[in-house]
């Protein structure tokens, strides 16, 4: 595959009452595409199809995650969610309430452009 990434943005999502993994993983994954903008899209010819995007998000519990369904969140592109072990679990010493922090990381990839395209001058 000649996939070249142009793009990787983090992001982080919590969820502090409920232990639910699936929420903040959503809020990490929406707070690194907050991050960014493709203009790309808008001054070439690329169409969003040809854009992969991979996203790892890791949790302390990842299978407690629906990968499918925080795939479908994602707005453009072929995507696909990957959980890992990571993220954090702090616990409230005077409640015992365990606050649940995730993180993402979003990767974009298009197909080799050298040659396809070029930026225009601005004077033009």
């Amino acid at each position: 595959m000649d996939d070249q990434r142009f793009i990787i943005e983090m992001g982080m999502g919590n969820d502090l009452h409920g232990r639910d993994y699936q929420k903040a993983a959503t809020r990490a994954i929406e707070d690194a595409i907050r991050h960014s903008t493709l203009p790309i899209f808008l001054n070439t010819e690329i169409a969003h199809t040809e854009m992969r995007v991979a996203v790892t998000v890791g949790v302390q519990e990842p299978d407690k995650l629906d990968t499918d369904a925080l795939t479908k969140g994602l707005p453009r592109g072929r995507a696909s969610v990957r959980a890992v072990k990571g993220g954090q679990n702090v616990t409230d010493p005077g409640s015992g309430e365990t606050l649940v922090i995730a993180t993402a990381a979003v990767e974009a990839f298009l197909p080799g452009q050298a040659g396809k395209w070029r930026m225009s001058d601005p004077q033009d």
